[in-house]
């Protein structure tokens, strides 16, 4: 029997796929079918901070009670994964993006993006 593929969706993956999944390429919506789909709590996190500031127009909390609805799985922030982003070039700035490569990196999971900067962290980061 065949292990099924596992990803870590960015955050805009995961509000594409909640809220308007057309918005994805046809590859990217076959990925998210086929394999275990996991999110970051800081996603939720960065969902939160954005829609405090009126950066976008959503409700974390929706955004968090969806991950389980649709047969997403939560990825909890842990020391180990904060700790790795100390390791990380400082290739990007953003904060949660170098987060969610450091979960990536951690769990041995491909991180499903559409930031082509983050391409520059190697095999790790799947752009779609």
């Amino acid at each position: 029997m065949s292990r099924r593929e596992s990803v870590l969706c960015d955050t805009h993956i995961l509000l594409w796929a909640l809220s308007d999944p057309d918005r994805l390429p046809r590859d990217a919506r076959a990925c998210l079918e086929r394999a275990e789909v996991f999110l970051s709590a800081a996603s939720v996190w960065e969902i939160s901070i954005k829609a405090s500031m009126g950066r976008i127009d959503c409700d974390p909390a929706q955004v968090a009670d969806a991950i389980e609805a649709v047969g997403f799985q939560h990825l909890p922030v842990t020391a180990t994964h904060a700790a790795r982003v100390f390791m990380l070039p400082a290739i990007h700035r953003d904060p949660f993006d170098r987060m969610l490569v450091a979960q990536a990196l951690c769990e041995s999971l491909p991180l499903l993006t559409s930031d082509g900067a983050l391409a520059a962290y190697g095999d790790v980061v799947r752009l779609v």
